[in-house]
């Protein structure tokens, strides 16, 4: 395969005079692929064919009396509309605000107003419905559009609705890219705080530029990669990696339908890079771990041979160990058992990346064993967001890398990881006390997170600086560690460990359906009956179950109590942030009643 053609930060020194570039360069060659679900099948565009789109929809924003700083809100699926919205409004030097679809509508309303959105850009009747009555009729945006067509009986009263397909009529215009220096605000991206309201990172063009650029040379990427988009362009991962890089280098990009049809789009797009949460590889691992006790003998052994020969190989390409003649088994092991796994990622992905949270060693492991290119990275919407990532060569799983090329890292006396790059936000929106807190004295941005670094420059998270249980004896736990291992037993879909100032830890657990259905069968109990998940014996074998995957914890890593639940924890009913992390003032609000009985107990 040849090499990308990647665009140097020379050649492009904004986000929309990257598009512009690649359009010059690409025109005719595809750039993204979605599904069109009233022709059942998927549609290739150009980037001629987007650039011809932006113009259209630049003059549907001029028509709305937009000007250079205007913020303009977008709160879409991931669809090529996104892209469109996105570069149009950079192209104008307007602000782009991201809003999670899923987003609670009372924060997406806070967002709306915080950062002064002028016009905003909806799914449909829905969204659009749910914020006005979140927001007593979102003041201070002027115009309102919706991709799906909203019927006039459903907007009564509401001049500054209007469908898209109406606006963009018979509308023609060149693409426009007017002067923004790169230091200029590009877009404002509200974190998802576990508590409170979120705050506004303000990103650069050149903050975003950066990073792309960063990440795009720690691997080696050829023309025509295919992304597969379905982590929301909202969070700054997707949009730095799985959006700006591709532009930069002229991947193709293909949207994934939805998580639910995610493994369909796998098949069907094939990808060659995946960029991915640990909770896809949790569930994919969770299958194999739970089916192999019932396959034949033959079967395991091969899965067992597969497993060391592919990690030994890892081993050797890593220059980590000598040349071994159960290296020679390798391509047979991978055409029996690994090519079967990777097949259910496409059979073509040459990289995997995995951040936004951390990733288990033995899952990293496995999938490492089988044949893919697991690279595990760290960041924060703050950074743009990249801070470091493992290499094709120079990965160590369990590690979060190293730091990108231009990005310089230090651990505070206290063990925080520290950060100072072009990639750093320029602060915080309309919030300058936040802003002071972020940083150090002397600059560094503060992350939140605590590390080691070993002898070769790779970073280990071992916990938060908040985030950390002091018990009553003096014992302090990294609740999200604990978190992370529980949850790989296929029983427990969600939970969280309390244990603050307690005697000993305990859980709340969100069971998972299914697999409590079969256990529940095994009781002859109602699957469905809430008092039986509290029945001791149930509960001592949930403990069981949890003890069994805290072995690698200290000795004082305990859960002694637990309350199990079939209710699962959203963004809607305001238990997870917008990026799928736990609430836990909300979580202990809820359930405060059932976390003193525990200990009453």
């Amino acid at each position: 395969m040849s090499k990308a053609d990647i665009i140097s930060l020379e050649e492009a020194t904004t986000l929309s005079a990257l598009f512009r570039e690649r359009v010059s360069r690409s025109a005719g060659l595809i750039a993204y692929q979605h599904y069109d679900t009233a022709g059942q099948r998927w549609v290739e565009t150009t980037w001629g064919d987007m650039a011809n789109e932006v113009g259209r929809w630049q003059q549907v924003m001029l028509k709305a009396g937009l000007s250079k700083g205007d913020r303009v809100g977008v709160m879409l699926r991931n669809s090529r509309e996104w892209i469109l919205f996105d570069q149009s409004a950079l192209g104008l030097g307007l602000v782009t605000v991201p809003l999670y679809v899923e987003d609670r509508p009372e924060n997406a309303a806070y967002i709306i107003a915080d950062a002064g959105v002028k016009l905003l850009i909806v799914e449909g009747r829905d969204q659009w419905q749910n914020l006005l009555a979140a927001s007593d009729g979102l003041p201070g945006v002027n115009h309102i559009l919706s991709i799906n067509p909203i019927e006039a009986e459903d907007q009564p009263g509401d001049s500054r609705l209007s469908n898209l397909n109406d606006w963009l009529f018979g509308v023609e215009g060149e693409l426009q890219t007017v002067e923004v220096d790169k230091d200029e605000l590009a877009s404002i991206v509200y974190t998802s705080g576990t508590t409170g309201y979120p705050k506004g990172v303000m990103l650069s063009h050149w903050n975003i530029l950066t990073n792309a650029w960063d990440s795009a040379h720690m691997v080696d990427l050829h023309a025509n990669e295919v992304f597969l988009s379905f982590l929301p362009l909202s969070h700054t991962l997707e949009r730095t990696i799985g959006y700006y890089v591709p532009v930069m280098v002229a991947g193709i990009v293909a949207f994934s339908r939805s998580i639910a049809l995610l493994p369909e789009d796998l098949l069907h797009v094939r990808p060659t890079v995946l960029l991915s949460v640990p909770r896809i590889y949790e569930r994919v691992y969770g299958r194999i771990v739970e089916s192999l006790p019932s396959q034949p003998l033959f079967k395991r052994a091969m899965f067992s041979l597969a497993y060391k020969v592919g990690w030994r190989r890892f081993q050797y390409e890593q220059k980590e160990s000598g040349w071994t003649p159960l290296l020679l088994l390798w391509p047979i092991m991978y055409k029996l058992v690994g090519s079967k796994i990777m097949a259910r990622l496409g059979g073509r992905v040459r990289i995997a990346i995995c951040g936004g949270a951390p990733l288990q060693p033995d899952i990293n492991r496995l999938f490492t064993s089988m044949g893919l290119t697991l690279l595990q990275g760290y960041g924060l919407t703050e950074a743009s967001p990249v801070i470091s990532v493992n290499q094709p060569v120079g990965n160590k799983p369990g590690s979060i890398g190293r730091p990108l090329p231009s990005v310089q890292v230090r651990i505070s006396e206290e063990g925080e990881i520290q950060t100072k790059s072009a990639c750093v936000m320029l602060g915080y929106w309309n919030n300058p006390e936040a802003t002071q807190a972020a940083f150090t004295e002397d600059g560094w941005l503060k992350t939140g997170d605590v590390a080691t670094m070993d002898e070769d420059g790779f970073l280990y998270i071992t916990g938060r600086i908040k985030e950390i249980i002091v018990m009553s004896n003096g014992e302090k736990l990294p609740p999200s560690d604990m978190e992370l291992a529980i949850a790989l037993d296929p029983l427990i879909e969600q939970v969280m460990v309390i244990g603050e100032s307690r005697p000993c830890l305990s859980v709340i657990a969100v069971l998972n359906r299914s697999v409590w259905g079969e256990i529940a069968q095994e009781y002859g109990v109602n699957p469905d009956d809430s008092a039986t998940l509290m029945r001791a014996d149930v509960v001592n074998r949930v403990l069981e179950r949890i003890a069994g995957m805290l072995k690698q914890f200290p000795g004082y890593a305990q859960v002694k109590l637990a309350y199990l639940t079939l209710e699962p924890w959203t963004v809607e009913n305001g238990l997870l942030t917008p990026t799928l992390k736990l609430k836990r003032t909300s979580l202990l609000e809820k359930y405060q009643a059932e976390i003193e009985a525990m200990y009453r107990s």
